[in-house]
């Protein structure tokens, strides 16, 4: 998934676009470009017009014939660019679809654990399914029973397994993904050819693209300037006869070709395309374009604490003894009672003994010790080495353990618990028998990094709002810590779907991150709802993008995606219309010189003859949209900076550079084909 892009010039690439472009010159997919239709309906006149002046053994037959053949040229080009578009996300999509084989699905009848093999794409919503180890997971669903390590690497590119268990927000499962260890039961939750992988191979093949508000408006405009120019053009001939000339038909068909906004008409699809597969490359799946285009307008980011801008997994991060106890002895006991704990807190304190003691690991056999494995029922591990019991776990737990074994609670104890959980900490207690030893404090580690990346944000001019179900006091502290602008406390899904839309109120357009059940409404409410693939089903059917990666800072590349799209969209079509005005010099004076000679003077170009002014014109009008194919799959380079510095730059770079380029195109091609013959 996360392969690098083929290189334009890749013939695996080339090859097959060249025969689809010919497949859209088909004018039921090409009346959907208004633009481009256009130029296929006038080099369908120049075709017959050529055929007239081959009957009549013209002399003008050569001259209509390369016209004809260049406007058939100009609406090729713009096909193949949309072909090679394509072409990339077909790639991408032959790799997930060869994830997909004849899988055979373990279903389960009866209440006995007894099952039935059938072939995955039979099954039904609703169905639950045994899937064991080495077994592929034959469809989307939510683990119900069961915890097992998976695979996911066929679908996000990361080869490091991850944790699939029933209840919690890490219960949903896709499939195509592989089944490593223990067995899980699986509640079938999408129909066969509308699970997550299959919509996935539809997207970014661009078979389910559909336009965008923006695109669509930009289409209405461009068939509107085109109508605007067919009448404009219908009026010369008219003209010309009351000057007393005669313009040729063939003339006017490229006069009306070069007025039109062809450039942007033909790569418009293109930048579409390649924007969705952008975001593919980042693994990160937008079920619309929409969404992509909102992600470039987005004000707001809101994102949830856990997991998102701290680790997940609270850390050890000091050892409080209690008076009478050595920090030293408290570790001690800390790291013996977590030798069996294989959370990642349990392995954070064995960390922290050695590093800040040097405790080491220590041959525990002669020892004859039992340990006493973590729970979520007895909230606590340990380990009996003869008749001493050593146990650390969450305070009331612990605590009990000591009562039940006769000893006193000190209240210095209740005193460092309390301060610990002030502070935004978690607290475990550490006895020994019944004798409390102190406290191992956790604490929320903010990810490395993330005040950097909240700072790109901020540039991007985007507000960011970190919420939590923490107390006011602990997330001002973790808010401060990662960088976030605001943060929204003791959160329910009530209270997050109530920020959204207030913001929404105030005009602004917000992006939501989550991966919960509880996040799903502010995920559809949102403008960009990016859920996390190891989120819940209902999280990631509520929201309007899946990270694949699951890392909520990845907004920012989508932010930066989405903003890069808007750019590219605009630019070409600054350099579009600009470059327009440089083509009406060119065939202009060339149409009207014999009637009006002093517009001889506008061939500010010095083009050889009224002849090759067109056909120069035609044939740069063509070049320019393949010229401009790696630009529209690539996308304009995006920098965080205010709208009107982006505006100027817009402006000199490519309404500046749409002006020059043709000036130098037409003369060069003028050169050429004069220089052999052609005009």
């Amino acid at each position: 998934m996360s392969a690098q892009p083929r290189s334009l010039l890749d013939p695996a690439l080339i090859v097959p676009a060249l025969g689809s472009a010919l497949l859209k010159l088909d004018p039921r997919q090409l009346i959907r470009n208004p633009v481009m239709f256009a130029v296929e309906v006038v080099a369908l006149v120049a075709v017959v017009l050529f055929a007239r002046d081959l009957a009549v053994r013209s002399p003008s037959a050569g001259f209509s014939g390369q016209l004809a053949f260049w406007l058939w040229a100009t609406v090729y080009f713009a096909t193949f660019s949309e072909a090679i578009a394509e072409g990339r996300g077909k790639a991408q999509a032959d790799a997930l679809r060869r994830t997909r084989s004849d899988t055979m699905a373990k279903r389960l009848v009866g209440q006995g654990g007894d099952y039935e093999e059938i072939a995955a794409p039979a099954l039904k919503v609703g169905d639950l399914v045994l899937v064991e180890p080495g077994d592929l997971i034959p469809g989307d669903g939510e683990v119900v029973e069961g915890v097992a390590t998976v695979d996911e690497s066929a679908i996000t590119g990361e080869s490091a397994p991850v944790i699939r268990e029933s209840g919690g927000d890490r219960s949903a499962v896709t499939g195509g993904t592989k089944v490593l260890s223990d067995r899980i039961t699986v509640r079938i939750t999408a129909a066969s050819g509308s699970s997550f992988l299959d919509r996935m191979i539809a997207l970014v093949e661009g078979a389910e693209r559909a336009k965008t508000p923006n695109e669509i408006a930009l289409t209405i405009l461009l068939a509107g300037l085109s109508l605007i120019f067919v009448l404009a053009v219908a009026t010369i001939p008219s003209f010309a006869a009351y000057s007393g000339g005669v313009v040729p038909v063939v003339v006017l068909v490229a006069l009306f070709v070069t007025l039109i906004p062809t450039t942007i008409g033909g790569l418009l699809s293109a930048i579409g395309i390649a924007g969705m597969n952008r975001l593919v490359r980042f693994n990160v799946l937008a079920m619309s374009g929409r969404a992509v285009e909102a992600a470039g307008d987005v004000d707001v980011l809101l994102l949830d604490k856990t997991g998102t801008i701290t680790l997940g997994n609270r850390q050890a991060a000091e050892f409080r003894p209690l008076p009478g106890v050595t920090a030293r002895e408290l570790a001690d006991a800390a790291q013996l009672a977590s030798l069996s704990d294989e959370t990642p807190e349990g392995r954070s304190i064995v960390v922290l003994a050695k590093a800040a003691h040097g405790l080491r690991g220590r041959e525990m056999a002669p020892l004859a010790a039992t340990f006493i494995p973590f729970s979520a029922q007895a909230r606590m591990s340990g380990v009996d080495i003869g008749a001493t019991k050593i146990r650390k776990g969450a305070a009331d737990a612990v605590l009990k353990h000591v009562k039940t074994l006769g000893g006193q609670i000190p209240d210095e104890l209740g005193a460092i618990v309390e301060r610990v959980a002030r502070e935004g900490g978690t607290p475990l207690v550490v006895s020994t028998d019944a004798r409390a030893l102190g406290v191992v404090y956790l604490k929320d580690i903010v990810k490395g990094g993330i005040r950097e990346r909240f700072q790109e944000l901020r540039a991007m001019g985007i507000r960011t709002v970190m919420i939590t179900g923490d107390n006011p006091m602990t997330a001002a502290a973790i808010a401060a810590e990662a960088g976030v602008d605001d943060f929204l406390a003791e959160a329910t899904p009530e209270a997050k779907l109530a920020l959204i839309r207030k913001e929404q109120e105030g005009g602004k357009l917000v992006a939501m991150c989550g991966d919960g059940t509880n996040d799903a409404p502010a995920l559809a409410q949102a403008d960009v709802g990016v859920a996390m693939q190891t989120g819940t089903v209902a999280a990631r059917e509520a929201g309007n993008m899946v990270d694949l990666d699951s890392d909520p800072t990845k907004l920012i590349e989508i932010v930066g995606i989405g903003k890069q799209l808007l750019m590219t969209r605009g630019a070409l079509t600054t350099f579009s219309i600009a470059n327009d005005v440089a083509k009406y010099f060119a065939i202009i004076p060339a149409m009207f010189v014999a009637l009006y000679p002093p517009l001889g003077a506008l061939n500010v170009m010095g083009l050889a003859s009224p002849q090759s002014a067109i056909l120069s014109a035609i044939i740069f009008n063509a070049l320019i949209i393949v010229a401009l194919v790696p630009l529209a799959l690539k996308g304009v380079s995006y920098t965080p900076s205010s709208a009107a510095a982006l505006l100027r730059r817009n402006l000199l770079v490519y309404g500046l550079g749409g002006l020059v380029a043709p000036f130098i195109g037409i003369k060069l091609v003028d050169l050429a084909i004069t220089s052999v013959g052609l005009a």
